[in-house]
Formats: C-alpha cells, structure tokens, sequence
C-alpha cells in the first residue's frame, strides 16, 4: 500500500492540540510583542510600525500605485488606503495621478517623509535588537532564516 502521508507532516500526534503551542499563535505573540516595542521605542511616537513598512517600501522602490504597495507591504486594499490617508495628512507622502492611468494613484515620498524616514532608522535597528531579545547571534540568524524561509516556501499557500 502507498504512503499517503503528504511531505514534511508530522505522523498523527494523539497529544492534546495545544494552542499556545502552535506556529500561528506564537508568530502572533512575537508580533504583539515587536509591535508594542515599535510604539514604545519609535522616535515619533504618531508613527506605525505599518507607516514605516510603508515609508520603507516607498524609499525602496520610488513612487509607487497602492496596488504596488500592497505587493511591497503585505497588506490589505483596504488598509493602505488608510495608510496613505494618514500619511498624506502628515506630509510624509503626496499622491498624483499616474499619467498612464488616471484612474491610478501614485504616491510619492515627501521630503518631509524622507527626513523622518532617517530619522527613524536607528530608532528601528534598536526596536529590532530589542525584539529579538535574548536571542543569541546564531539564534538571531537562525530565526530570519527561517521566517523567511516560511514565508518563501511554494506551496500554493499566500
């Protein structure tokens, strides 16, 4: 008779399911944790950590369409458009119409956010330090490894 167990699985566990110790639990705590670190330590305390993502990806990759950043930032529609929304009232970014598609639009790195965005760079190497925690080096290495290993593995899933 063939194995029919799919690859990498684990063989059936009779142990209790224990949410705690789940990867999706823990992925979840470990963010909890980074952002309240984020809100605590950023250097302008109105800033979100998914603002500086934001302000990241524009610096990264130039003007951008919101479907753009969505691909850069792993958000939402919906959420984006919050984003730069409160980024626009800030004048961290300005929004123009594409000139290939005047239903798009494109939203552009202020000056404004570009200084803030350099001010805030070592205040994020220091929030990350500090969410990594006790981690060793080598655990350090190890675990951005891994996530991005999770995060890159082909298995139809997004």
């Amino acid at each position: 008779m063939p194995n029919t167990t799919p690859p990498n699985s684990a063989p059936h566990d009779t142990a209790p399911y224990d949410v705690t110790e789940q990867v999706g639990h823990l992925l979840r705590k470990a963010y909890q944790r980074h952002t309240a670190i984020f809100q605590q330590q950023a250097c302008d305390p109105q800033l979100t950590s998914i603002q500086f993502v934001t302000l990241c990806a524009l610096r990264d990759h130039g003007p951008s369409s919101q479907a753009e950043l969505i691909k850069a930032t792993a958000v939402d529609q919906a959420t984006i458009r919050g984003i730069v929304e409160r980024l626009k009232a800030r004048e961290l970014v300005q929004l123009s119409p594409d000139p290939g598609d005047r239903r798009k639009v494109i939203v552009t790195l202020t000056d404004s956010g570009a200084a803030l965005l350099d001010a805030m760079i070592p205040c994020a190497r220091q929030i990350s330090e500090l969410s990594m925690g006790s981690l060793n080096a080598a655990e350090r290495v190890a675990i951005l490894y891994l996530l991005r290993k999770m995060i890159d593995s082909d298995d139809g899933a997004a």
